[in-house]
């Protein structure tokens, strides 16, 4: 499995769903940003950092002004510090050419960090809802590399069509999922821990579902950290991270700053 050193202070986000429409959620993370540069010697994005991606190449050559907004404030973080993108289930065609326009560094869909705190794992977190078996056969095949090549292939045009196309397929499906199917199972979560038993902390988003969860195994106790998606255009208000040092692990709540909210409005 990939891994990964980080020492000192490690922020880690996702979920935060970076679209045109969403302004006051835009200013949000743009203050978040400026608190990590400040007190953070790290930061991991953990996957959904944009609502969809359809390429590379399109999100470079775009005029949206909120895209290229987004993108300069993500560059402008990594020359303060070290940022590292992960996939998630929205924005799994992000390659290393958008990494490395932004100096980041685009990590694997699964990582062991060596951190202040000890290791841990680290994922987007859709692979571990495996009571939703209709999702995990789209993952596996939109995961396929032949499928995304062929994709990646089509015309800017269509692939922009039919990114939003999914998206707005995936939205009025899980309006019919029950908790179960929207959350990790527990025998996926147990199956993480038991591939490597010394790794006993596992961080993931995805489910919008932020909290801290502990498991015995084997007379062992194991820690399940899931990360908060970000959403402050509408009720109710959320957003935060997930802090990393050598005291250990803890979930922090990102309020929006006064100055950020008068932007906002």
């Amino acid at each position: 499995m990939n891994k990964l050193s980080l020492d000192g202070t490690l922020w880690l986000a996702s979920d935060i769903h970076l679209g045109e429409h969403i302004p006051r959620t835009r200013q949000a993370f743009y203050a978040f940003l400026d608190s990590a540069r400040a007190h953070a010697n790290a930061l991991v994005l953990a996957g959904d950092i944009f609502d969809f991606w359809a390429g590379d190449d399109i999100a470079l050559k775009s005029s949206e002004p909120w895209l290229q907004e987004a993108l300069d404030q993500l560059k402008k973080t990594a020359t303060h510090i070290p940022l590292y993108l992960m996939h998630g289930n929205r924005d799994f065609l992000i390659r290393h050419k958008l990494a490395k326009q932004i100096n980041a560094t685009l990590l694997a869909d699964t990582v062991i960090i060596e951190s202040a705190a000890g290791p841990i794992r680290l994922s987007h977190g859709d692979e571990y809802c495996t009571d939703d078996p209709a999702y995990q056969r789209f993952r596996k095949i939109v995961h396929n590399p032949l499928i995304q090549a062929t994709f990646l292939a089509l015309p800017r045009r269509l692939r922009h069509r039919l990114a939003s196309h999914i998206r707005s397929q995936s939205k009025n499906s899980h309006a019919f999922k029950n908790d179960t199917m929207v959350d990790v199972s527990s025998s996926a979560i147990k199956q993480a821990f038991l591939e490597n038993t010394q790794v006993r902390t596992l961080i993931h988003g995805h489910t919008h579902m932020p909290g801290h969860h502990t498991l015995m195994l084997h007379g062992a106790l194991y820690e399940r950290w899931v990360l908060p998606d970000w959403e402050y255009d509408h009720e109710p208000v959320r957003g935060g991270y997930i802090e990393i040092k050598k005291s250990g692990v803890c979930l922090h709540r990102f309020d929006l700053p006064a100055n950020a909210q008068s932007v906002a409005n």
